[in-house]
């Protein structure tokens, strides 16, 4: 998941707004809690930005505008990586061009053109249905300025869409504060403690959002997946990470890294 690829598409083909509202959400966790955990402090969590940054870079967001075209391109990205969701986006809309001659199409037709993308016998006709959803004008420029809460109730009421979804429809299509929990932010972010063990990715991304400023979070969603990707992986690389002696996982003795747990870790 980038901020990059077939989301450019959108942005040539539409402008981008400004959006946002601010964020509404309880300050308690709204799961069980397991005993002795404690939600992270905002001050922990902007330290744990400032070294993804000294990493990574710092990052701007730039929304490209199309909510509709993030909702199909999100979809056609489950299970799949960047690449091949780029090329059977590019193939849909190049075959079969606007909305509603997707909507229309016959369903072997819009299979058939995102192929490439993996699992097509399940997302193209959840495509179309999620098109059907949306009426005949396939639009969701209301959610700009919908409540947070109305908007993203919308958008997981509809056809095999969840939170994750909803939250890259709202932040990379309208600039709406969200960080979207793919496995490298589930991973990374329950290893460093920002969210309890076992939690969900549905919760995850309330928890995410409860300790994160609203600026930062573009930011963090996109450290946090590159840090999974080099670093903190499956099997992650503990004697070259440089959150290591902020990690819960890696204390409490939760992670096997790669070349043992003994492996340097770096000062700072």
């Amino acid at each position: 998941m980038s901020g990059g690829g077939e989301r450019g598409y959108a942005r040539r083909e539409g402008g981008a707004g400004p959006g946002g509202s601010g964020i509404d959400l309880d300050r308690r966790p709204r799961f069980p809690v397991p005993k002795g955990w404690k939600r992270p402090s905002r001050r922990r969590v902007r330290a744990i930005r400032d070294r993804l940054r000294e990493l990574y870079g710092s990052r701007r967001n730039d929304p490209h505008g199309d909510p509709v075209h993030e909702l199909v391109l999100t979809i056609l990205s489950q299970n799949t990586n960047d690449n091949n969701r780029d090329v059977a986006y590019r193939r849909l809309r190049d075959r079969l061009g606007s909305w509603d001659a997707i909507r229309d199409a016959p369903t072997d037709e819009v299979i058939e053109a995102i192929r490439p993308g993996g699992l097509a016998n399940i997302k193209g006709p959840r495509i179309q249905q999620v098109l059907h959803e949306l009426g005949p004008e396939a639009d969701l420029e209301w959610l700009r300025e919908a409540p947070r809460k109305e908007a993203v109730d919308y958008l997981t009421s509809l056809p095999g869409v969840g939170r994750k979804t909803a939250a890259c429809v709202m932040i990379f299509a309208l600039d709406r504060p969200e960080v979207p929990v793919d496995t490298h932010v589930h991973r990374v972010g329950g290893r460093l403690g920002l969210f309890p063990p076992g939690i969900s990715l549905e919760g995850a991304h309330d928890e995410m959002l409860a300790i994160t400023d609203r600026e930062d979070a573009y930011e963090l969603h996109m450290n946090l997946i590159e840090h999974g990707r080099r670093i903190c992986r499956p099997r992650p690389r503990c004697g070259e990470c440089a959150l290591a002696r902020m990690c819960v996982a890696r204390r409490a003795g939760l992670v096997s890294p790669v070349g043992g747990a003994s492996g340097r870790v770096p000062s700072g």
